[in-house]
């Protein structure tokens, strides 16, 4: 854990107002929080789904033939077989994160074959332990066909939800490429919502090189023209921006001199077009963009590493909190007796991508108002302090409701410390590369943490360590870091 401050130097300034204005038309002068529905629950109701729609299957069995044991085996199988397909990856689920969420049509197919695979291995399992136990043909077909129909309905009614939550809650996007398929992509995808995607601004080597095609459809709300890395910066952070489309051109070019600015930015970067139809392997014809064919621009073993990383951050932060528990108490006991009421500091901060979430501390002092607790820049020797709130600040013990953070996915064990908005609006107009450390979660530590940047230290300093650690990450890194990180709070240092 590392000791974090609380917040500037210098006079409060106001935010600009975001790129683009929500629809409705009204500007907003703080960044909207990103209310795109984590692809996690989804995942879990397509496996309760799956387990559910394995009772209906004890219909066409006998009473011998029923028991609890064979559809327990059943159900593990049947997920198995799911997960072993890839029917509960994001890629597979149609998650595709700049839209086009799939039909129940389109994993049909897959489904159906997997559970006839199922049922056949349990017809000749049964048949092969006890002759009387023996499906006949048609106890079979029964049992099949009872198993996929009522998979598809549940199914079905998982991807109806989110689809439904995809609309309501769409995700910022960047579309970038020259005129005029730029401006077509960006006005079909705010004529069609359904696809999830509101599209914020257009990236573009000149503002010129966007005019208003005029054989475009009808358009939605003016889009702001980004030509320099600041305004990209600015887009991301202030709208929560999370993918960027490429829209390649007549001759197939997908404007590659912006990709690496944009990763660097957190972007997932997308590729729609001919050439994504030409590279991309088959997919399912409902998945597409407005008739636009489109694959993610992303290493291969990129989803790998994320998904090692969160299994790292559940099992540590589930067994820390475990561990913790009597300490807990006793840190919020000592806030308690020592500053009354309110025991929890609760204060916004950015995220991966630039999206705001509540972070969690014990109470070390009351700011006296919002703009104090979102401006001022340390309160290390601050007079208000109690013993009990200097202690907790210097062992860093402040930070352990973070712990929270991280199994709630706010959050991840190491990686860059989250910053407040005013704070990472300042640095990134100050310091290049400084908003480039929001591409991967926040942590609790970091490697720049490890290396003494805690507190009142170098921002630009902090900036480079953190991409650096962005850059060479692997998940030993990872367990490196949270054993220097574990030595050194037997030596704890305010900040």
């Amino acid at each position: 854990m590392t000791t974090e401050s609380t917040s500037t130097s210098g006079p409060h300034t106001a935010r600009p107002a975001t790129l683009a204005p929500p629809r409705g038309g009204t500007a907003r002068t703080a960044p909207p929080r990103s209310r795109a529905f984590p692809e996690a629950p989804f995942a879990a109701a397509l496996v309760a789904a799956d387990c559910a729609a394995v009772l209906p299957a004890a219909v066409a069995l006998t009473p011998v033939q029923r028991s609890a044991a064979l559809f327990l085996q059943i159900t593990v199988a049947a997920v198995a077989l799911h997960a072993r397909g890839g029917l509960y990856r994001p890629a597979a689920l149609g998650a595709v994160r700049a839209g086009a969420y799939p039909t129940l049509l389109d994993e049909l197919p897959a489904v159906a074959a997997r559970l006839a695979f199922l049922w056949c291995a349990v017809a000749a399992l049964l048949a092969a332990r006890s002759p009387e136990l023996a499906l006949g043909p048609g106890a079979l077909a029964a049992a099949y066909a009872l198993h996929l129909v009522s998979a598809a309905v549940l199914r079905g009614a998982v991807h109806h939800r989110r689809r439904r939550v995809a609309r309501g809650q769409p995700r910022a996007a960047l579309v970038v490429g020259a005129a005029p398929a730029a401006h077509r992509l960006a006005a079909l995808l705010h004529q069609h919502p359904e696809y999830g995607v509101r599209p914020v601004g257009l990236v573009t080597h000149a503002a010129q090189d966007i005019p208003q095609p005029a054989d475009a459809a009808p358009p939605g709300p003016a889009l702001p023209v980004l030509t320099s890395p600041e305004d990209v910066q600015r887009a991301v952070i202030q709208n929560g921006v999370r993918d960027a489309l490429f829209v390649t051109g007549e001759d197939g070019t997908a404007h590659p001199g912006h990709a690496a600015m944009l990763r660097r930015n957190g972007c997932a970067l997308w590729i729609v077009g001919p050439t994504a139809r030409e590279e991309a392997a088959p997919a399912p014809m409902g998945r597409h963009l407005w008739g636009y064919e489109f694959r993610l621009l992303e290493p291969p073993e990129a989803r790998a590493g994320r998904l090692s990383k969160r299994a790292l951050d559940i099992a540590g932060a589930g067994l820390l909190l475990l561990a913790a528990a009597p300490v807990l108490l006793l840190c919020a006991a000592a806030v308690r007796l020592a500053d009354g009421p309110g025991v929890l500091f609760r204060q916004e901060r950015v995220g991966e991508n630039g999206r705001l979430f509540t972070l969690l501390k014990f109470r070390t002092l009351r700011p006296e108002n919002e703009r104090e607790a979102a401006t001022r820049w340390n309160v290390a020797h601050d007079e208000r302090l109690s013993p009990v709130g200097s202690f907790l600040r210097r062992s860093s013990l402040d930070e352990l409701p973070q712990l929270w953070n991280v199994l709630r996915g706010d959050m991840s064990l190491v990686g860059p410390r989250p910053e407040r908005p005013y704070f990472v609006e300042r640095f990134s107009r100050l310091h290049a590369g400084y908003a480039a450390r929001h591409r991967m979660p926040v942590g609790l530590t970091g490697l720049a943490q490890v290396h003494g940047l805690r507190g009142d230290t170098s921002i630009e300093d902090r900036c480079r360590f953190d991409n650096h650690y962005i850059d060479h990450w692997t998940l030993w890194q990872d367990v490196r870091i949270l054993l220097r990180t574990a030595a050194t709070l037997i030596r704890p240092a305010g900040g």
